[in-house]
This record gives C-alpha cells, structure tokens and sequence, in this order.
C-alpha cells in the first residue's frame, strides 16, 4: 500500500467537496467570505493592515472562470489576499554586525518549511535589524510558504509555533479568520504542487508574493470545514496506524532474515543427512594439510560440520586492474561501477578494459567488511575493496551469507581482510548440506519479499 499516494489522495477529495457531504443547513461558503472580507477592510481602516494594491473592494465578487475543478454549490472561490494578510521579509546585511550579534529574535529561511511546525530557528536577529530592514516578526499561527526553488522536501505550508522573522524567500500568510486555518493548511497540502507550477525563473522558478496573494482557493461554508478537518484527522490516523505497522513488519523481516542466516550457519535451518561427506573431506581436498579449527565459537555444531578461517577457503585479489578511470557515469553505458556498500552500483561506464569477469566472486569493503555477491562483470570503484574468489567445492552463497551478518566494526582508518576479517571463523557443512541449506534460505527470503513487496 502507497500510504503517501493514499494521502494525497484524501486531501485531493477534501478540497473538492467529496470527502464529507454537504449539509443544507450550513451558512454558505459566500457570507462567510464577505464577512471576512468585511474584518480586513475594518483592519485596514484601523491602521492595522495595509491594503494590496491589486485588492478587490470588500463589496466585489469577482467571477472565476478558470478554476482547477468543480466545487460544491454553497462553496465559494475567493484569492488567498480576500482572506488573509501575505508578507515576506529580508535578509539583513551581513556585514552589519549590529543585525546579529546577541540576536535573541528567531529568523527562519525557506529550509524551515522541510517541517510542518516551525519550533525552533537556526539563526536570530536583534531589534536593530527589525527598524532598519524589512524584517517583520510574524505572530505564532502565521503559515510560511517557501517561494524560491523547488519548494522543501515535504512540498507544503508550514505552521509558526514561534514568534519569527523571515528572509525574503519566505511567504508570511496570517489569517484574517484563524477558525479557517486548519482547512487552508489541508489544502496547500493537498494542492500544493499545483501553486509550484505558477513559480516563474530557471532552474530554481520562484513564486512571487504576487501569484501567492492571487492564488484562488476553494471555500467551504466553516461548519464543512471543521467536518473536513476532522475525517482528514480521522483517516490520517488510521494511515498512522497502517504505516507504523509497515515499519514495525519491515523491521521484524529484517530481523527474520539475519535470524534464517544465524540458523544456517549454526546447522539449524535444513535437516543433516548422515550420508553427506564430512565437512572435514572436502577441507582437506582444499588442503592435504588442514587442521580444523576447534569449536570454541561454534560449540553445538552438527558432527559432520567443520570449523576454519575464511582465508583456508577465500582467496582475495586486489581490485587495482579494475579501478574505473573515469567518473564521467552514465546510466546508458553497459558495464556498472561497483562499491560494497549500501550505494552497491554507484553508475555505469562505457570503458572497455580492466573489466573483472571471473565470476561468480564477492567483493569486500575493506574499511566498512560491508561485502557484496556479484554474478555480473564490473568495475570497482576505488582500491579499498577486496575481491574473494571462493575454494573449489564450497558454496559462495553460503560464504556470502556468512560474510553478510558478520562484520567488524571498529577503526575506520583501518584495513580488515588481511589482519582481522580472513582470520574469523567459519562453520562449514557438508558441500551437500551447504546446497540444501544455500536453496532453502533462497526459498525462505523469496517469500520474505514477497510480503515486503507487498506492504
């Protein structure tokens, strides 16, 4: 389940009209819209507000005839501006120490919109940059609306929870009526990628205070708007609910998978079969000379299982020969440049020598011992990997499963193949047991992720 997509999709219905059913009974969106168009003009008149130039009258109902959608018919489409105050504020010169130095007033930038509550502010100002520049302290409630680049991560309006100032790339919108914030906040959420497409400019477009002021919304009489707000909370809660279960069922297949692995390696997972050719056979095959480790690691393991270090049945070869050339990647280009960690592909090159094709092998992080099974040619990245190639007769599967829940972590400066990680020890099964054992994890994680696929 896309729970994000199942969000927007919730808000989508809420701003028109379709979320809740209408009531007859309710005051229409219109009355509530001159009313408050009517306390603006009364604000104004006071001295408290300034009137927009482009502002309508309080008495004017203009005629939107290129509205995104359909709304109900006791809704009403009015312009942010009929409804609220729109602001910004500026970035005092940085050379005057005055503005900052001991500034106990919060000043946020647009960064401050990645959250839905503005709580804290990275940088504060002093009173002296509040009379000489076009800073303004915004009350608690206000709603900021980034207006350079592409908008913050979230893509959304967030909430003052502090007294602030802004810099200029920051929209202020103080509500004239606050019972309508919670509707407005829901409806730049679920429509806020349409306001992005006003945004004017290069690679960064940037909204003005302009397209914002005359942004057009879709009003619903306040009784529906409080019922909006509330099936929103309702079925956010429940999406809540569904996504923390997901994490929670994530986390413990994870968890199921290192278990599956813990179990393989320990003999617990397949069935032994006592026809199987000990372990101890094929090792010696490996080595006329090997001496089993003994099984102070591994106590209870099965009685044809064997103990050594990885280096008795890991070769390894340095990845020099393989280094890419260039980083010029390009995601049309055949051959993938490889790293052992989380990144695992980091691009792809079109280069055509020095490409390692002795297959299947692992590579190994030398710095993290993050390791990797790659069955396709490639080449590496930089010279902190090692590549294993694995003995005759052992599985590399089984290998990499152990090499997988079995990592060093210590000095990040340091290399671990060769002085700590090769010498680790390593139960090792009958090479009949290891296909079993390789196969029945295969089928395990399958199912695993299917689930996880399906969440």
């Amino acid at each position: 389940m896309d729970t994000k997509k199942l969000r927007q999709k919730i808000l989508d219905l809420a701003i028109r009209g379709k979320l809740v059913p209408q009531d007859p009974n309710d005051e229409p969106a219109s009355v509530l819209l001159e009313r408050i168009k009517a306390e603006k003009e009364r604000l104004i008149k006071e001295g408290n507000n300034k009137r927009s130039k482009k502002s309508a009258k309080t008495s004017d109902t203009p005629h939107y005839g290129n509205v995104p959608f359909e709304i109900p018919d006791n809704w009403v489409w009015c312009r942010l501006e009929d409804i609220a105050n729109i602001g910004t504020g500026a970035t005092p010169n940085r050379l005057n120490k005055e503005y900052y130095n001991n500034g106990i007033i919060p000043w946020i930038n647009s960064s401050s919109t990645n959250c839905t509550y503005i709580t804290e502010a990275s940088e504060y100002i002093t009173e002296k940059a509040i009379n000489e520049t076009n800073c303004k302290i915004y009350p608690i409630g206000t709603l900021i609306v980034a207006m350079y680049g592409e908008g913050k991560t979230r893509g959304q309006v967030s909430e003052l929870l502090i007294e602030s100032a802004t810099n200029q790339a920051c929209a202020a919108i103080s509500l004239i009526d606050t019972n309508i914030k919670a509707y407005i906040k829901n409806y730049f959420e679920g429509n806020y990628f349409h306001l992005r497409k006003l945004a004017e400019g290069g690679n960064q477009p940037n909204l003005s205070i302009g397209k914002i002021s005359n942004y057009t919304i879709p009003l619903p009489p306040l009784s529906e708007q409080h019922r909006i707000t509330t099936e929103i909370e309702k079925c956010f809660s429940i999406i809540d609910i569904i996504e923390c279960g997901k994490a929670d069922l994530q986390t413990a297949i994870k968890q199921a998978k290192s278990k599956i692995l813990d179990l393989a390696i320990h003999g617990k997972l397949v069935p032994q079969d006592p026809n199987d050719e000990p372990a101890i056979e094929l090792l010696k095959r490996i080595n006329p000379d090997f001496t089993p480790c003994d099984n102070g690691h591994y106590p209870q393991l099965p009685d044809r299982w064997a103990v050594c270090r990885l280096e008795q049945v890991v070769d390894y070869e340095q990845p020099t020969a393989y280094i890419v050339n260039s980083t010029a990647y390009d995601d049309s280009y055949s051959i993938p440049v490889l790293t052992a960690g989380k990144s695992f592909i980091i691009g792809y090159t079109n280069e055509t020598t020095g490409i390692y094709s002795n297959l299947p092998c692992i590579i190994f992080d030398d710095f993290t011992t993050d390791s990797r099974l790659v069955d396709f040619p490639f080449k590496v990245k930089s010279s902190a990997m090692k590549i294993l190639k694995i003995c005759k007769d052992i599985e590399i599967d089984y290998i990499a499963m152990f090499m997988s829940i079995t990592r060093l972590v210590g000095d990040t400066h340091k290399r671990y193949w060769i002085s700590e990680y090769s010498k680790l020890e390593i139960p090792i099964p009958p090479k009949a047991e290891q296909k079993r054992i390789v196969y029945a994890v295969r089928n395990l994680f399958a199912q695993l992720d299917v689930i996880m696929e399906s969440l």
